[in-house]
Formats: structure tokens, sequence, C-alpha cells
């Protein structure tokens, strides 16, 4: 799969990033993470990023993340193309990325470097020499000390020919109406919000209406369903979905920080597809906010 054939695949449908599994001693769980695979991946989302946010690339190994990706691609070959997670240190995220491309990933999505803040044209470079060190395809994702300018992306482009796709993280509509405007078609765009079916519709309309979905990992029907309403424009169906599950979930969610994964991990666990607890720094949902969302997953029925 060349760069500009995984673009095409990357700009419709619904994706989503699996759980990475741990087991009790908080391990990484290789036949528990392939059969979540296998379960995920007839439903139809359009490609499954491994070792991404929600799979805690943050607190994975450099032993790990091999055996990671290569259970990924093993798993889905043949079923649902497979994006790695790379970032950190600018040399860390190329060895990364090489390791990944080597293991058959069809391509990488960019995850912010690590803490220090940098300049435009440093964080510019720091993708480049990702962007540079592979042939398969490239999605930048634009969130915390990556923020990208439409001048600076649009150099990258030019410069980069498997940079094919931008992930918004930020929320900031001026820069992706900007940047919309600026780049035109020359990347895929995809919505990378925590908890992306609320600001669904609004990134559709700025013509942005592919996105990641965390709920997958645990009621990929429900997303699934949400994913094709707002692809029909079934406000309807959005809006019964919104209120009765979305909004109920973000208040669970929105309780502490590092949630946005803890309460995927819970939810999997919910529908008896445990992934093991999360990893410190973050901390698990307490007992109370693990049954009420087993009460709003009950509620969205059999998945």
């Amino acid at each position: 799969m060349n760069p500009q054939e995984l673009k095409a695949i990357l700009s419709s449908g619904l994706l989503s990033f699996p759980l990475t599994d741990f087991d009790r001693n908080g391990d990484f769980d290789r036949a528990g993470y392939a059969r979540r695979l296998e379960w995920l991946a007839p439903y139809g989302a359009t490609a499954l990023f491994a070792a991404g946010g929600t799979g805690e690339f943050f607190s994975l190994t450099p032993q790990e993340y091999p055996e990671i990706i290569r259970t990924a691609v093993d798993t889905c070959a043949g079923s649902v193309p497979i994006l790695a997670g790379v970032g950190g240190p600018t040399r860390v995220a190329i060895q990364m990325a090489q390791e990944a491309e080597r293991l058959g990933a069809k391509g990488l999505l960019l995850l912010p470097h690590y803490l220090t803040e940098a300049s435009q044209d440093g964080v510019a470079a720091h993708v480049e020499q990702v962007c540079k060190s592979v042939k398969i395809g490239v999605v930048v994702y634009n969130r915390n000390v990556c923020r990208l300018t439409p001048a600076h992306l649009e150099q990258l482009a030019e410069r980069c020919p498997n940079l094919i796709g931008y992930k918004d993280g930020l929320g900031d509509i001026e820069l992706m109406v900007s940047i919309r405007r600026r780049l035109g078609d020359r990347l895929s765009y995809l919505g990378g919000l925590p908890t992306a079916e609320v600001y669904a519709a609004a990134y559709k309309a700025l013509g942005v209406p592919v996105y990641s979905s965390a709920v997958f990992n645990f009621i990929p029907k429900t997303a699934m369903a949400f994913y094709n309403a707002i692809h029909a424009d079934d406000q309807e169906t959005v809006g019964r979905l919104i209120d009765d599950f979305f909004l109920p979930y973000l208040d669970i969610r929105n309780r502490c920080k590092g949630y946005a994964v803890s309460i995927v991990k819970a939810g999997a666990t919910i529908v008896g597809h445990d992934a093991g607890p999360v990893r410190a720094p973050l901390t698990d949902l307490t007992p109370d906010e693990y049954e009420r969302l087993a009460a709003l997953i009950e509620a969205q029925g059999a998945q």
C-alpha cells in the first residue's frame, strides 16, 4: 500500500485506536491483544491505530513496542490496515517509524514530541525528519506541543510526499478552517479530539468527515451506528445518542485527568473484553464510576 492509497482509505469511514492489553501484573498480554483485534476488525472500521493514545503509547517500553505492532499487523492482515503510533524525541520516533515499517504497518500516526516546547521551525523539522526516514504514509497529530501553522504544514506537504494526513486534537476551529482551506485535498483530514463523536457534526461541516472513535473499543455497533448517522445527516439518531450516551459518558470521563483512556478500559471490561488495568500515571475508574458506566453501556444493548 503506497501513501496515496492509504490517504484514500483514510478519507472516509470510521477509525479507531485499539486498547493495549495488559495482564494483572501490568505486562503486555499478546494473546489478549490479538483476541481484541480479532473481535474489532469485522465491525467496519476503515483503519486501526496500534500503540496509539488510547493504546497507552506513552507508557510502552521499547521492548514491547515492536511486539505490539507485529501482533496488530499479523492479526489484521487482509482485513483492516494498521497504522502505528510513533512519537517522543525525534531519533526515537525515527527508530519506531522504521521498525513499524519493517514489521508491515501501512502507515504512521506521528504523535506530539515529548514535553519540551519548541519553535514552529523546530516542530516542522521533527516532522520532516520522521517522514523522510520511511516510505510509508504519515499522519501528523496536531495536539499539545505540536501545533503546526498552515504555512508550516504547507511547507511540510511540499517537502514530504508521504505526509498524507492531518489529525486535529486541538479543537481550534479557526486553525482547522485555515489549514483545510490552504491545503485543500493535499491531505486527508481526521478529527482527533477525545470522544470525537461530540464534535463530529461540527467537523463534518468544516470538511472533516472522518474521525477516530475511542468508544469503538467497547460499543462498536453503537460507534458505527453513530458514524453512519453523521454520514447520512440523521439528526434524530445523532441527537438521541448524544443525549442518551455521550453526554452522560463525558460527565464520567471529565471527573479525572487521564480518564479518556481509563474509561475506555473500563468499558472493555464491562462488555467482557477485559484489557487489564491502566498503567501509572493513569488511574482506573472508581467503583461508583464503573457502575455508572455499566448502566450506560447496558442501555445501548448487545454489541
